[in-house]
């Protein structure tokens, strides 16, 4: 017998040499039927694994990230078994899970139309409904290797080739008539992928090279019932009205021009609403102690190989020559940063230092991952640095988690924290990783902040947490970042003296609250689907006088507001009352003021609030202190 420890920690006893679905069979038969995967000993395994030996056991369901990939992922073998019945000259590519769903790459003469995503559809459901069983297998390299050329499967081999020197086995999964090179997981068989949808086909180049071939990539998603695809897909729906590159046209926020792709190009309207989101940054900021400097945007070569980056980042840099000297646009503003603290010496009574810089940085991104505000070549990033000793770590990383709670907390989001690790490609000694991730833990555990740990996903030269807040719709981005780095001011040689009179290395602290501005704007207009907040609105009120005869009381009225700091736009056209109302609606502006002869007379307004609706007749004082204590308090309605 050995003893396996259940994901609650209680122990069960089980014959050796039985298989993950065996033992999920044992604890319940609802719990077998709903298996996707599992976890061994921290690991994701297969269900068809056999367990010989005393672990720790973990079942997962739809209901866990890696139970979901799985599921998807044989929901992606699923679809490409029905191109293969459909369309046996179709070549293979790749078909991961992803968020929300999965893709499968095909290399075809022409696009699949919406027509043929139907008939694969169809097929799918006759594969589900044939209940066929996934048998796993695997080849020695030569023999799978020989394997997929006979089955003149070109890009099947070229993985495989890659493996082949490893000289382990390569692994396969056959259900029925259609066979996958796949390291898995997957279910025991088709039959629970009752519910899914072929959203999309696009364009994907064979590796993401734009070197290489055109695939066809077509896009997904599955779900155990029909009811949570039916619900995913009424999301999908509410995403697209939401979409911020539609509302920025619409809008007049932002636009995207031909003569600079993925170089974003702000109109008055949407100015308005960054200059806010920045002369809130810099309040907050400077009531947390923080100053503002202001790095130029480009520097020389010798900068960034000090820094790191012109060896571990260059490709997405921009670069140039100047008097015979290497420059690059500043990707980062970290070196810069680094620069102004070497500017001058410093104390140990000095630090912590918190300098913020709002940088305008630019960073190549490929043509076809650029998507409006939220993939770009150029953004403002809300940079600081924190300049500090070793035992001020955990008191600023605690302040820093509290100043992008409150942030996030003031637009209604949600968010989860993950904590992130040394990657392959990194600077400095694990004694210093160490050190570096358990100040991270240590702050995050004061705070009774739950965390999950991204294994490798730290910045080349720091562990980092990263928060990924959620939307009104669900999704979730990854914004607020915060990162220790004991190896930038080893490379740099910044120093401090301390209370010994002896020169040491501070410690410093890279940190985002927004991200990108950029970006948090098109995350902000679709989490409000445009109707942003009164306080952020780039037209707080607008004032709609029926008639020619209203018209100069409705510019007193706007002096007032203006006065105020309200800002007040005035529709004087010469059109009907009910259209004036439905565009201020359309333009989902927060406040609209009717006035005609009684409001004249009365020296009032008929208010209509986006939200609330008809709020009746105000004086004019009680809306403009109404509407002013909203726009300070940064009221949401």
């Amino acid at each position: 017998m050995i003893n396996l420890t259940l994901k609650d920690g209680s122990i069960m006893q089980v014959e050796s040499g039985l298989s993950v679905i065996a033992i999920a069979a044992q604890i319940s038969k609802g719990l077998a039927k709903a298996a996707c995967a599992a976890r061994i000993n921290g690991e994701v395994k297969d269900l068809r694994t056999v367990i010989n030996d005393d672990c720790t056991l973990e079942i997962l369901t739809f209901d866990d990230d890696d139970g979901r990939r799985a599921f998807r992922h044989t929901a992606s073998h699923i679809m490409a078994q029905a191109v293969k019945r459909l369309y046996p000259d179709v070549k293979l590519a790749i078909g991961p899970a992803i968020d929300n769903g999965f893709y499968y790459d095909f290399d075809r003469e022409t696009p699949f139309t919406n027509e043929e995503l139907e008939k694969i559809e169809a097929e799918m459901k006759n594969i589900v409904k044939e209940d066929i069983k996934l048998e796993h297998f695997e080849l020695p390299p030569d023999e799978a290797i020989d394997y997929l050329e006979k089955q003149n499967e070109p890009y099947k081999v070229e993985l495989c080739k890659e493996h082949a020197d490893k000289n382990e086995p390569i692994s396969f999964y056959r259900q029925g008539d259609f066979t996958d090179l796949c390291a898995g997981p997957h279910l025991m068989s088709t039959a629970p992928v009752k519910a899914f949808k072929l959203t999309s086909c696009t364009g994907a180049y064979w590796r993401g090279d734009e070197k290489n071939k055109m695939l066809s990539r077509i896009y997904a998603t599955a779900f155990p019932k029909a009811s949570e695809l039916e619900t995913y897909l009424e999301r999908i729906e509410e995403a697209k009205k939401r979409d911020h590159r539609k509302l920025g046209r619409e809008l007049e926020l932002f636009a995207v021009m031909d003569e600079g792709p993925g170089f974003p190009f702000f109109l008055p309207k949407g100015m308005i609403l960054k200059n806010t989101l920045i002369d809130y940054w810099r309040q907050i900021h400077t009531r947390e102690g923080y100053v503002e400097i202001s790095t130029p945007i480009m520097l020389n070569r010798t900068l960034w190989e000090t820094s790191g980056h012109w060896y571990h980042y260059k490709d997405n840099m921009y670069t140039t020559v100047i008097d015979d000297t290497d420059f690059a646009i500043k990707p980062m503003n970290c070196p810069g940063g680094l620069l102004v603290y070497k500017s001058k010496p410093r104390s140990y009574r000095d630090l912590p230092i918190r300098m913020g810089e709002l940088g305008l940085v630019h960073r190549h991104e490929k043509s076809g991952t650029l998507h409006g505000l939220m993939r770009v070549r150029c953004f403002t990033q809300d940079d600081a640095h924190i300049f500090m000793t070793q035992e001020q770590i955990t008191d600023e990383i605690k302040g820093v988690v509290r100043l992008i709670d409150e942030v996030y907390t003031l637009f209604g989001f949600k968010y989860h924290v993950e904590l992130s690790t040394q990657p392959e490609d990194s600077m400095g000694s694990k004694e210093d990783w160490d050190t570096a991730t358990d100040g991270l833990k240590k702050a995050l555990e004061e705070l009774g902040l739950e965390y999950v740990i991204n294994e490798g996903d730290g910045a080349f030269y720091g562990p980092k947490i990263d928060f990924h807040l959620e939307d009104s719709l669900g999704r979730t981005w990854q914004c607020g970042t915060i990162q220790l780095d004991f190896q930038l001011p080893l490379r740099f040689e910044i120093e401090y003296t301390g209370a010994d009179g002896e020169k040491h290395r501070p410690i410093m602290i890279h940190r985002v609250v927004f991200g990108s501005i950029e970006r948090f704007i098109g995350i902000l207009t679709e989490h409000f689907a445009g109707a942003f907040p009164i306080w952020l609105a780039p037209v707080q009120v607008v004032l709609m006088p029926i008639a020619d005869r209203h018209h100069e009381f409705t510019l007193k009225v706007a002096e007032q507001l203006k006065k105020l700091g309200i800002r007040v736009d005035t529709d004087l056209r010469n059109e009907k009352i009910g259209f004036k109302i439905r565009e201020a609606q359309m333009q989902k502006v927060p406040y609209m003021a009717v006035i005609g002869d009684k409001e004249v007379e009365s020296e009032s307004l008929s208010v209509r609030c986006r939200k609330r609706g008809d709020l009746g007749s105000m004086k004019v004082d009680e809306f403009a202190s109404m509407a002013k204590k909203e726009i300070d308090e940064k009221t949401i309605i």
